[in-house]
């Protein structure tokens, strides 16, 4: 069983808490994951390139000479692939990549993204974010108090934060930070997880996250 410190706003250890062990236990099921991230990336995908066929192009309809007698290739439309701005053949077209992943595999992979964070010791429990006005600048001082922010650090480091529930004031103080994504502790997946570097959730999220898992 993994103990963890929780921290509060100002950065210091102001309790400990036990992880559920039937979760937490260090154990990594590397299938799931590459199976779900798939998933997910495939069901984001737009798909929206799409050509033109020669029965799609506009124009073509008159044959441009005559079938015979003028010594050159015979040609029905001048909206041939062979001609400029004839059609594409085998071009790309609209299509659908998404497919369904089953819900265990999507629990396994969660469970395992979480406990690769934990073995990277990239897990941070916060007692509650608490600004006192919906100020960016407010924001990144509970971050850097927390040692997820460095002023004078060139590359950010990506910070995934997991909260219980999101007021107006708090969403408007964390919108601008472009190195940190925000979500639901009820709502998170595995490939957000696994794109973020440091992992911090509020501990009433992480009590939503375990009861959600089991």
């Amino acid at each position: 069983m993994f103990t963890l410190p929780v921290y509060n706003s100002q950065g210091k250890e102001v309790d400990t808490i036990k992880l559920d062990a039937k979760i937490f236990d260090g154990s990594l099921n590397t299938d799931s994951l590459h199976q779900a991230i798939a998933g997910y990336r495939a069901n984001q995908r737009k798909c929206l390139a799409s050509t033109k066929t020669r029965g799609e192009v506009s124009g073509g309809g008159k044959k441009p000479w005559k079938q015979k007698g003028t010594g050159r290739a015979r040609v029905g439309s001048n909206r041939s692939p062979l001609w400029r701005h004839g059609g594409v053949v085998f071009g790309p077209h609209p299509r659908d990549f998404s497919y369904t992943v089953p819900q265990k595999i999507k629990v396994l992979a969660l469970k395992t993204s979480l406990n690769l964070k934990l073995k990277d010791d990239s897990f941070l429990i916060l007692d509650d974010f608490k600004i006192e006005a919906p100020k960016t600048k407010q924001a990144i001082g509970v971050l850097t108090n927390l040692k997820l922010f460095f002023p004078k650090d060139k590359k950010e480091k990506k910070v995934l934060f997991l909260a219980d529930k999101l007021d107006g004031q708090l969403k408007k103080a964390l919108k601008n930070i472009s190195f940190l994504t925000v979500d639901l502790a009820s709502d998170c997946h595995a490939y957000e997880v696994m794109n973020s570097q440091k992992l911090l959730i509020t501990k009433a999220g992480l009590l939503n996250l375990t009861q959600r898992l089991k």
